[in-house]
Formats: C-alpha cells, structure tokens, sequence
C-alpha cells in the first residue's frame, strides 16, 4: 500500500481531475435533460454511475498524500459540478413550490403556522405552472428560520442559488474544521463532491443545506471553545430543521447546563414569538407530517412489520433514538463523531428517511469515513423510484425492491463490520 508520505502526488492528482471531469460530464449531462422526473430510472442509472466515480476520489483521497493542486481539483470540480445543474428547473420533488408558497404567505404577514394551501383564498398564491399536489390541508412543518429564509427569496431559482449557496459555505466550513483537526484538507471531498448533496440542493433545491451549515459552524465554536455562540448557532439549526437538537446534550455536557440551554431555549422562544398567535396549531403541521407521512423508510419499517400501529413503532423508535443519545453521552462523542452516529440512527429508525435527508451525515463522514454509511449516500438515489408514477400522477408508491436494493447491502456491511469488532475483541481478551 502507498504511504501517505510519499513525496509522488503528480500521478493521484491527475486521476482526481480525470475523475472531476468524469463527474462534470455525468452532471452536465443531467443539467441539459428536459424533466427529470419524467426520466427517473435514467437519472437513476446516472447517479449511481457518478456513486462509482465519486467512490474513487474518496478512495484517492484516504489512500495517497496530495499536494495544493488536488486541492484545486477537488475545490474546482465541486463548484463546476453544481453550476452544471443549477440552472435547471428544480426536480424530483415539488418542495421548492411549497417553499415559494409559504415565503408569499410570510410577506403578506399571515401566520403560515395558522393556515395551509387549502385555506380559502390563498391558492392565488401558488406557482400557477405547479400547483401543489400535497399537504394541500397541512400547515407549515418548517420551523421560524427556515420560514424567513423562504420569504427573503421570492422565485424558484432565487432557492435554488440560496440553497446551494447554503451548501457551498458548508464547505468552506468543513475545511475549517478539517484544518482546526488538523485532518488533511483533501477530505472535504468526501461532501463536496458526493452526489446525493448534489442532486439535493443544486437539482432539487432542499433547504436542509441551511440547517447543515449553521450546525458545522455550531460545531467550529465548539471545538474553538465559543460555547454561548455555538449554542445560539445549534439553535439557528435546529430553527431551520429539527434534527440538530440531538446534539445538544452533547453541547452541554461539562457546561453550565442550565445557563446554556436556557440560551438554546431563549432564542427558540424569541424565533417563534411573532407566529404565537396561531395557538395550538403551532405545531399541527408537524403532527399531521408525523402521523399521515411514512416514506423510504428502513428499521421503522421493521419496527411496524413486527406488528405494531404507526404510532406505536414511532413511540417505540423513540425510545432507541434516546437511547442513541443517552450512549453518545455515555462515551462523551466528540461533536462530529456524534453527529454521525446520531443523525444516521435518527433515519435508520425514522419513518421518513428521503434521499435529500442522508446530507446530514455526509459532513461527519469527512471525519469518519465509514464505508458502508458512504454506500449508503450513493445508494439512497434509489429512493427516487417513486417519481416514475408520481409524475404521472399516480400515488406515491415505494418498491419493497427497490427499498432492499437500497438498504440491504449497507445494513449487511454494517453488520460484517460489527461482527469483525466483535471477533477482534474477544480475540485479543483471550490473548490477554
């Protein structure tokens, strides 16, 4: 094997510009298709074949000591890639329309906490060229931060450049912590270049980047000892989506912990203060998602195949996400470490586990590359499947198959790898 040492870096490095021009010619490719989601086993096929690429960079990167120029390379393709599809119309999920709905409710000062597309006299308010299909009835799901972000941007492609954007400074961020770790800066790769974060925020235009940047940059505070600014920050994500609040155990773990998460409840309170108005229906929204929605799901599929209602396999997979914290405490994680552990076991054992929604582990992947969570951010393109009959205005339905393909071979290398630790473990008790 090659030590990482060597002082020979011409030759990966010209592999990694071959493979960035490989992954600019498939997303190219994708940027110049009419609809997508009326070519979904083709968009498919394509994403996977830019998994396999990409796959070899992240192999490149771990194996081989590269220089400035990789770097380049690495940098360059990560913003050619995007831009090659960033001006197309969003694809694969009508989100975006949603957005531009509720940024027009929040500037015509309505609660969109208290009313939903349904609501008489607001279908005005819709993109005539895509009225909503879903949720027509369901109030805003979306928490405060993510709210003002819809409203400060008013056209389809206005999101897609905010959100990528969004994406982009994740970036940035994820070299800052790469270099505060002292972590060879080549790993950002691992995110910049993966094809999931691509098609989710340059082709479809999901807002998730958002909470993901705000979270790395509670993360650098953190790890720079800027407790109460990395608190307000883990507050900002969690104001954009609700994942980030597992970590905040972690953040107030040998801290003033009433002082700091009185500040993490203080600016969630301030940030939902204007939409107070809306009582009991402040969180309808996300009851009704909680209770109606159940999509590309895998343990909690389990969970309820054993026999149990939705609402009983959701109390049941509530239970093992603390239990997930509570271990993640009991080990004191460091922040990255636990995000990984803890967002990948939140959509293991969630009932929506949507392809855009694996972003969140991919920037902790940068630190912990491990293998068969990797396979699982190429291999949740299959999670697409649906929009073949959706398009046609079909119903959304999931291939059990396709679901398998998906999950099967990662939970299978999981289970391999944990078995191995195991055998390591008891090998070297016996020789002790």
């Amino acid at each position: 094997m090659p030590d990482r040492s060597g002082s020979s870096t011409l030759l990966p490095t010209l592999a990694l510009l071959a493979l960035a021009l490989g992954l600019g010619a498939i997303f190219r490719a994708l940027g110049r298709w009419h609809s997508l989601n009326s070519l979904v086993p083709e968009f498919i096929a394509l994403a996977l074949a830019a998994g396999v690429v990409y796959a070899a960079g992240v192999f490149l990167v771990e194996r081989y000591r590269l220089g400035v120029a990789a770097l380049l390379v690495i940098l360059l393709g990560a913003v050619a890639i995007r831009l090659a599809v960033l001006p197309r119309p969003p694809s694969l999920s009508d989100d975006t329309y949603r957005y531009q709905w509720e940024g027009r409710v929040e500037r015509l000062g309505i609660n969109p906490y208290a009313v939903s597309p349904g609501t008489p006299g607001l279908r005005r308010l819709e993109n005539p060229a895509h009225p909503l299909k879903t949720g027509r009835n369901v109030s805003t799901l979306y928490p405060p931060l993510s709210e003002w972000a819809f409203a400060w941007v008013k056209t389809i492609p206005g999101y897609k450049r905010l959100f990528t954007g969004f994406d982009l400074a994740a970036i940035a961020l994820l070299l800052g912590l790469l270099a505060s770790l002292k972590q060879p800066l080549h790993r950002v790769l691992v995110y910049a270049w993966n094809p999931a974060v691509v098609v989710s925020f340059a082709i479809s235009g999901h807002h998730d980047s958002l909470a993901i940047a705000t979270v790395l940059a509670a993360i650098l505070l953190i790890i720079h000892r800027r407790p109460a600014l990395a608190t307000a920050l883990l507050a900002l994500s969690f104001l954009a989506k609700f994942f980030s609040i597992l970590l905040l155990p972690l953040f107030l773990l040998k801290r003033a912990r009433k002082a700091y998460a009185g500040l993490f409840v203080a600016v969630v309170a301030l940030a939902y203060l204007p939409y107070i108005g809306a009582g009991r229906k402040l969180f309808s929204g996300l009851s009704d998602y909680a209770a109606g929605w159940e999509g590309n799901d895998s343990l909690f599929r389990l969970i309820r195949l054993a026999g149990n209602s939705k609402a009983q396999a959701e109390l049941v997979a509530g239970v093992f996400v603390l239990a997930l914290v509570a271990l993640a405490l009991r080990q004191r994680m460091e922040p990255l470490r636990a995000a990984l552990f803890l967002f990948a076991g939140l959509l293991f054992l969630s009932p929506n586990a949507f392809p855009w929604y694996f972003t969140w582990i991919v920037p902790s992947l940068c630190f912990y590359p491990n293998a068969p969570l990797l396979l699982l951010t190429v291999t949740c393109v299959l999670g697409y499947a649906p929009v073949v009959a959706y398009a046609a205005g079909q119903p959304w339905k999931e291939s059990a198959f396709m679901v398998a393909l998906e999950y099967v071979p990662v939970f299978a290398w999981l289970a391999f790898q944990a078995w191995r630790s195991f055998a390591r473990q008891s090998t070297a008790a016996q020789s002790s």
